[in-house]
């Protein structure tokens, strides 16, 4: 054996077991598909009943002028405004704080973890069909709970996985248990699950064409 043969042979030996390592998927929960929470302080907390009363009405009030240059709503509006000044809140800040928790809770519920992105992954869940070929099911949700999208509310978005797997998979009916492992992506779409009496739309954050797809058991 050359001297170049044998480098080769020992180079070979040394990293294949750190490469092996290397491929091998990460088991995840879905905890872990939410981006990391950001803490937003709750000016609202501290408000009393009335107060938060106050605030709604003068966006109600606001929204109607602006619609119809309506003088005696601005005016109610305008009445309430310098009633919560007296008290000492900012009316405008607290509007403000408003959008930014909204925004907040949006991305909470729509963002991915940009760490799960490109990595290879083995994850648990539900199957909930969207397409067919002969008796098995090519395109489908992974969903973490059974009944999500078609007996309770759809979970947040970046809670479901766009599943395509051209090789398919037969299933026992909705929500067969699975494991899919494959490389994780972060693709928002909006798919359609059909129900008894009619369809709607699901907001969806990440996608996958797995590598494989096994029963949970298995």
């Amino acid at each position: 054996m050359t001297m170049f043969a044998r480098f080769v042979l020992i180079f070979s030996l040394a990293v294949s077991p750190g490469l092996a390592r290397a491929t091998e998927p990460q088991e995840i929960s879905w905890a872990t598909l939410a981006p990391p929470t950001t803490v937003i302080e709750n000016p609202f907390e501290n408000l009393t009943d009335e107060q938060m009363d106050s605030l709604r009405r003068i966006l109600r009030f606001e929204a109607g002028a602006e619609r119809s240059d309506d003088a005696e709503a601005r005016a109610e509006a305008q009445a309430l405004r310098k009633q919560l000044a007296e008290d000492g809140l900012d009316v405008d800040g607290l509007f403000a704080a408003r959008l930014a928790i909204m925004e907040e809770r949006e991305a909470a519920a729509t963002g991915v973890n940009e760490d799960l992105v490109g990595m290879r992954v083995r994850l648990p869940g539900y199957v909930l069909p969207l397409e067919f070929k002969g008796r098995k099911v090519v395109e489908f949700l992974l969903v973490p709970t059974v009944g999500a999208c078609i007996h309770t509310p759809p979970p947040p978005a970046n809670q479901i996985v766009h599943v395509v797997y051209p090789e398919g998979i037969e299933v026992s009916g909705l929500f067969t248990p699975v494991w899919i492992t494959g490389t994780m992506v972060a693709q928002s779409s909006v798919q359609t699950v059909g129900y008894v009496d009619g369809q709607a739309p699901v907001s969806v954050s990440y996608s996958m064409q797995p590598l494989l797809v096994e029963d949970y058991s298995g």
